[in-house]
């Protein structure tokens, strides 16, 4: 009986796929973002590489735009972790 729900037990624990870190491109998709921004160019919002030149030397700026994104203070709230707006802000403050 033991080994009958150990068995069980680690099929479903292969059947569910092990969670995995998406990427700053992946989560801008997956959230919406491209519906309103686009990495070169002025959409509703402004491009990301615009994004990225003004806050170039800013040193709090991942904090600042966490902050409006999750304010939805002059954006639009978005519901994400943290790990997936560091991966999107990260993505985005590194591009030219």
């Amino acid at each position: 009986m033991k080994s009958c729900v150990f068995v069980l037990g680690l099929i479903g624990a292969l059947a569910v796929p092990a969670a995995h870190a998406q990427s700053g491109p992946e989560v801008l998709k997956a959230k919406g973002c491209l519906n309103c921004h686009e990495a070169d160019k002025k959409k509703v919002g402004p491009a990301y590489k615009d994004v990225a030149a003004k806050y170039k030397d800013d040193k709090g700026a991942e904090a600042k735009l966490v902050a409006k994104i999750k304010e939805g203070k002059d954006h639009p709230k978005i519901a994400a972790s943290d790990a997936e707006l560091k991966a999107a802000l990260d993505h985005v403050l590194s591009m030219k």
